[in-house]
């Protein structure tokens, strides 16, 4: 587990310091928290969503600094409890609370089967959000714009996290340093409307 991991383009040996972008743009995850947990003033579910960004921040952060194998898998699992979380508490606000618990489980078998089939961990997140934006726009629920932009906004993302290796030659730095400032904007876009204080 503590096997060193060079997954980036701007990763070029082991170090500390070793993907600076790639480090300091885990701030967006940072910011996106702060933001949440002002809004939440004190409601529950969006001070555990704002803790959740929170915890992408550390575990992102950590994996770009140590790029060890046991920091890689800290990253995805930080990301994956967010999801599963947002995934049971979207359904409650907004569909059924008797069938929220169906909601993570879904969630995982989606995300599972996805990259079984060679879409990666993320696509599953980004059909998510296509279904989600469906449910609110279905309601009439204002919000609906929140989940449409928050998805063509992953869909950029993730293409860009996609491109990082095959870009090298021509961009040293890489482009997964725009996965997460981008991801940074798509957490706190979904997290927002679940804050408590916050209008359509």
């Amino acid at each position: 587990m503590t096997d060193y991991v060079d997954g980036y383009c701007e990763r070029v040996a082991p170090g500390l310091w070793g993907e600076p972008l790639n480090s300091l743009s885990n701030l967006a995850f940072l910011v996106a928290a702060v933001l949440v947990w002002r809004l939440a003033n004190g409601d529950r579910t969006g001070r555990v969503l704002a803790g959740l960004v929170g915890l992408v921040f550390v575990a992102s952060t950590a994996f770009h600094l140590l790029a060890t194998r046991w920091a890689a898998v800290a990253d995805s699992a930080a990301i994956l409890v967010f999801m599963l979380v947002y995934a049971v508490v979207f359904t409650r606000e907004n569909w059924s609370r008797r069938w929220a618990w169906v909601a993570a489980p879904a969630l995982l078998a989606l995300t599972v089967g996805s990259a079984l089939l060679g879409g990666g961990l993320y696509l599953g997140a980004l059909i998510g959000l296509g279904v989600f934006a469906a449910v609110l726009a279905f309601t009439r629920d204002a919000h609906w714009t929140h989940f449409a932009i928050a998805g063509a906004v992953f869909a950029l993302s993730l293409s860009l996290r996609t491109l990082d290796r095959d870009v090298c030659s021509y961009v040293p730095v890489g482009t997964h340093f725009l996965w997460h400032l981008l991801n940074g904007v798509v957490l706190y876009l979904v997290s927002r409307p679940l804050a408590r204080t916050e209008s359509p």
